[in-house]
């Protein structure tokens, strides 16, 4: 009786699996398979890669990067798709909250005779006084409400290290450049510049707070052309009269190549605006607060060399920038998240981010 039960059990796993068996003929299950194997423009694999990614709160406490390297490697062959209606959403809600035409001090948005709070020591001011309205310009050189079509925003990251990007930068109709970067890499990072950031930092550490050292400075700021160079004189008040020396140092001997003063409300609106959204670093790096001016600006927005890693995609180490290996300065900025919330929106076709080689 034991051996016929045995054998009935036995007939009906037979069975069972060549059922399953038949099924799996009739009805091949959808197998997911590398990019490569599917139309780009309609791949489901990319799409997959995209929500995954979306999906990442944060990159604090991740011991080991591989998957990410890889499943952002994966993301950069995949084609990127523009989204109007998100690009105009973040449009809308950084120009509600922050609003780009307060970007810089001008006269049209500061009185003669207004105090001005530093956007980090809010305990000091500063009095608009003559001296310091006659070194306003009138209004933004783009006026307040310019649109650009493509910009180009170029962070100084080792991964644009033999990028060969200098010619799809040079290509795009506005170029941020940042930090008061070297140029002589130019197959790699391009030539063109319509607006350079110099950190205050910089003028003192580079070319001794311009008491001494002049020329070197006016002659790396002829790299960029005509570019206007822009600076934060109110963040700190050691910063104002490092930047007063730099608009002076300019109108005396380049004075085609203007100096914006950045305002330090727009810098604390939009400090305030990332945060609520996410960031917590105790301050946006200077990449970062550029792309969200990129987005305000422009129709659409490419980004360069924003990679806080020590290896690139292939686990290769690459350094800090790519004209040098200094590291950036510890507990200011939150790169990483940073990284992953533009990672974010290239996943939601905001903005276009190329890591890696251009060509």
């Amino acid at each position: 009786m034991a051996n016929i039960r045995r054998r009935r059990k036995l007939v009906l796993i037979v069975c069972a699996i060549a059922i399953g068996l038949f099924i799996l003929i009739l009805y091949p299950p959808e197998i997911e398979t590398p990019t490569e194997y599917f139309p780009r423009e309609q791949s489901p694999y990319c799409s997959k890669l995209c929500h995954q990614i979306v999906a990442m709160k944060s990159l604090k406490g991740i011991q080991n990067f591989t998957k990410f390297f890889l499943e952002v490697k994966e993301m950069m062959r995949c084609p990127w798709t523009s989204n109007l209606t998100q690009q105009i959403i973040y449009k809308t809600d950084l120009h509600t909250h922050c609003n780009s035409s307060m970007l810089f001090i001008t006269r049209e948005n500061t009185k003669l005779g207004q105090r001005l709070t530093y956007e980090v020591e809010r305990k000091a001011t500063k009095l608009v006084d003559k001296i310091l309205y006659d070194m306003l310009p009138e209004t933004a050189p783009w006026g307040t409400s310019r649109q650009f079509g493509r910009c180009a925003v170029v962070g100084n990251g080792g991964i644009l290290k033999n990028s060969t990007c200098g010619e799809k930068i040079n290509t795009a109709d506005f170029v941020i450049r940042l930090n008061f970067p070297p140029m002589n890499y130019t197959s790699d990072v391009g030539v063109k510049s319509s607006l350079v950031t110099i950190n205050p930092s910089q003028v003192t550490e580079s070319f001794m707070g311009l008491c001494n050292s002049r020329k070197p400075f006016v002659d790396k700021a002829a790299a960029y052309g005509n570019a206007y160079l822009a600076i934060s004189p109110f963040s700190y008040v050691i910063s104002t009269d490092l930047s007063f020396r730099v608009f002076y140092t300019m109108k005396e001997m380049r004075p085609q190549q203007g100096v914006l003063y950045i305002h330090p409300d727009y810098l604390l609106m939009l400090s305030r605006y990332w945060r609520k959204n996410g960031q917590t670093g105790l301050r946006l790096s200077s990449g970062f607060m550029l792309v969200s001016v990129a987005l305000e600006l422009c129709e659409k927005v490419d980004i360069y060399g924003f990679w806080p890693f020590p290896m690139d995609l292939s686990q290769q180490p690459v350094s800090n920038h790519y004209y040098d290996n200094v590291a950036a300065k510890q507990g200011v900025h939150q790169m990483p998240e940073e990284f992953l919330k533009l990672l974010h929106m290239h996943s939601q076709g905001v903005l276009q981010l190329h890591v890696g080689k251009c060509q």
